[in-house]
């Protein structure tokens, strides 16, 4: 019986430890809702994914945000150009087939800065989507960002950022980044 009870109160304590040291996104708030990261494996760890429903960001748009530590090519100047967030955006991992719309522009985001920039994205099955990738940084680590859907550039880019800079994701991107 003590045995038993010793085990129940150790998974409990494991349980909330656990609960309370991963940041989360609260189901349902603004209309987002966590998913399985999507894409296979590579050099970098899996990132995290969501889903905001067609009701709050119009024609529907999916974000995929993950650290790449160690990753920036200036360690100094951080993201200083469109090539670089060309680059890093993780785009590739959708489709190989992007094109910029337009020049970038300089962001702020979870107290990192970087670029942002919108691409027309011919996806696999050959629908077209627009996505607008991100690269931030903070010393030699970047925190990468790339959202897509299928309306207007806009306003993918107002959901994504609306909510990148939500107070909870601000929170898991800064932890993300400076490894906590």
């Amino acid at each position: 019986m003590r045995r038993s009870l010793l085990t129940a109160l150790a998974v409990a304590i494991c349980t909330a430890s656990g609960v309370a040291g991963y940041q989360h996104v609260r189901s349902g708030e603004g209309g987002w809702h966590e998913i399985a990261w999507p894409f296979p494996r590579d050099g970098w760890p899996a990132g995290r994914a969501f889903h905001c429903d067609t009701a709050a960001c119009g024609d529907g748009v999916e974000v995929y945000v993950r650290p790449k530590i160690g990753f920036c090519s200036n360690c100094d100047t951080g993201v200083a150009d469109d090539d670089e967030v060309d680059r890093v955006a993780d785009l590739d991992l959708m489709s190989e087939r992007f094109a910029p719309l337009a020049p970038g522009q300089l962001i702020e985001v979870a107290d990192m800065h970087g670029r942002l920039r919108s691409y027309d994205l011919r996806m696999q099955d050959g629908s077209r989507h627009t996505a607008v990738g991100i690269a931030v940084s903070r010393h030699c680590d970047l925190l990468v960002a790339v959202a897509h859907g299928r309306g207007a550039a806009s306003g993918v880019q107002r959901a994504a950022l609306e909510f990148l800079k939500s107070r909870e994701m601000s929170r898991w991107m800064t932890l993300a980044v400076d490894g906590g």
